[in-house]
This record gives structure tokens, C-alpha cells and sequence, in this order.
């Protein structure tokens, strides 16, 4: 397949390798004014990327959209004309609400939402580390988008374990849960996400838990309160070295996906007219934070 990867972070960096290595014609779209970017997994040889080639969107059968949620639309927005309106969009980032903008972007277009476990660093703007392996999780979201099973063996070709799932709005839910839980009290207090097993912590988190079982149950998501203090506490523990995503966004003063995470689960609270007061004072204390960058 002609494959784009819009946005060689780290998962970007990751997949595109592995793409690569799998027989794929890959190239990636960045900001990066080099017509090529250098890339290398591991310890294993580099690989050149074509970059920011526009024939390469108008030729791409798959684009894989690994850029932060907030960044999502206006990444799309400059190729979604260029964009053929066969090619499989997959949406791969933290947190959930761009696929409406996506959607009026790309009205024609496949659209697949994806998931994945996979730890990866970028170390240096060439190489990429694959810290831990994990799953990736596969599905359509819209109807042209349900028809693309098959993309299943594709990415587990490059990458596996991978699962077609025909609910992965459950499966985001459930992960937009964890990160609702970990990512802004990590950020707050600057801690390790296995700080959180310590008793102050663990009673902030039952609150926010409680709040967002409610929700995810009236979206209908099929998991038990107990099961979802079980999954956060798990991924707390086996992530326990681990510094979350919006942990790192607010070390270095960068945007956070804080919108897309404990936002759109409050968005999802007033739509059904639920009462999230826990999560409501953790959203507006990081969003506190970078307003303040913003006065400085």
C-alpha cells in the first residue's frame, strides 16, 4: 500500500518503520522543511522518508493520523483536497472528538478509528525506541469506514497484535477512562503514574471514577464500576515507571490534550445531564496552567 503518515512523533516514527519494513511505500508529512527525514527503530539500520511530498498524499491508499487531537483538524485541513477520496483515513491519538471535523473535512473518505498500547520514545529527532510492546486496537467509524476489515492484517503484518474490533468506541471510552484518571492529576502534581497507588491519590481517583462510570454509562459502554477501578489500577501498575503524556505536555509548557480527554467526557456529562464536579476542577486546573504560560 502507498502509505502516509501524517505526524512522525513517536508512534508516527514507530508505525512508519514498521511499515516500512513490512514492504509498504511509506512517507510521512511533518512540519519539517527537509524533503527527506531520517529515520531509525531501534538499533537497526535508518531508513530515508520522502516528507511533506504532496504526490505522495494524491497517490496514498492509507493516511495514518498520528498528531495530537488538538492537532488533528488543522493538520488535515492544508491536504484534505489533495486527499483521493478512496483512501482509508485512520485516526491514531489520545482522546476523543475530532472525528466531526475529520467528517466535514473528508465527507467521502473511510474513516477508522484506532487504538494502541504500544510504548514508544524519540530520543532524537532521527531515532525512535519501541519501549513496549502492546495491542493495537482497529474500527470502522464511519460506514465506508466498517468496511475496512482487512486493514486488520495489514497493520498486524507490520505490527501485531492487532484486532478488528466492531465496538472500538468501547474500547476508547475505556481508554479515555484511564487517561481521565492518570493524565491530569499526574500532570498537576508532577508525579510518575505509579505515584498514584498511594492513598491520597487513590481517594481522588474513586471520586473521578464514580463520575465517569456514570457517563460511560449512559453512552451504553459495557464495564462495570469494579472492573473500571481494576483496569485504571493495573495500567497504574504496569505503567508504574511511566510519565503519562499530558505529564510531559505540562512539564514542557506544551498544549495538552486535556480538551479532547477530561473535556470531552465533561462534554459528554452535560449531554446527558450528569453532575462531574471531580473532573471538572482537574480540567480547569490544567487549563489554569496554560493559560498562565500565556500571560507570561
Amino acid at each position: 500500500m502507498n502509505i502516509v503518515i501524517l505526524g512522525p512523533g513517536a508512534i508516527g516514527s514507530l508505525w512508519a518503520a514498521k511499515f516500512k519494513a513490512a514492504g509498504h511505500s511509506v512517507s510521512v508529512w511533518s512540519r519539517s522543511p527537509d524533503q527527506t527525514l531520517t529515520l531509525q527503530l531501534d538499533q537497526q539500520a535508518a531508513d530515508r522518508f520522502n516528507n511533506a511530498n504532496i504526490s505522495r498524499v494524491n497517490q496514498a491508499d492509507l493516511v495514518l493520523v498520528t498528531v495530537k487531537a488538538w492537532q488533528v483538524e488543522q493538520a488535515l485541513s492544508p491536504l484534505s483536497t489533495h486527499i483521493n477520496p478512496d483512501a482509508i483515513v485512520v485516526l491514531m491519538h489520545n482522546g476523543m472528538g475530532t472525528t466531526n471535523a475529520v467528517e466535514q473535512l473528508l465527507p467521502a473518505n473511510p474513516l477508522v478509528l484506532a487504538t494502541t498500547t504500544h510504548g514508544a520514545y524519540k530520543p532524537t529527532k532521527q531515532q525512535v525506541l519501541h519501549t513496549g510492546s502492546g495491542q493495537t486496537q482497529l474500527g470502522g467509524y464511519n460506514s465506508k469506514g466498517k468496511q475496512c476489515a482487512f486493514l486488520q492484517e495489514v497493520f498486524s503484518h507490520a505490527l501485531p497484535p492487532v484486532n478488528w474490533n466492531e465496538h472500538i468506541q468501547h474500547a476508547l471510552w475505556t481508554k479515555l477512562a484511564i487517561n481521565c484518571a492518570i493524565n491530569p492529576l499526574t500532570a498537576l502534581h508532577q508525579v510518575s503514574n505509579g505515584k498514584l497507588v498511594s492513598p491520597e491519590y487513590q481517594q481522588e481517583i474513586s471520586l473521578l471514577l464514580d463520575e465517569v462510570y456514570n457517563v460511560l454509562a449512559a453512552e451504553q459502554v459495557p464495564l462495570s464500576r469494579d472492573k473500571l477501578s481494576q483496569t485504571v489500577n493495573h495500567v497504574i501498575e504496569a505503567t508504574a515507571a511511566n510519565h503519562s503524556s499530558m505529564q510531559q505536555d505540562i512539564f514542557h509548557h506544551r498544549q495538552s490534550e486535556i480538551d479532547f480527554i477530561t473535556g470531552y467526557l465533561l462534554e459528554r456529562a452535560v449531554a446527558h445531564g450528569i453532575s462531574t464536579p471531580k473532573n471538572r476542577e482537574l480540567y480547569q486546573a490544567i487549563k489554569q496552567i496554560e493559560q498562565n504560560w500565556n500571560l507570561q
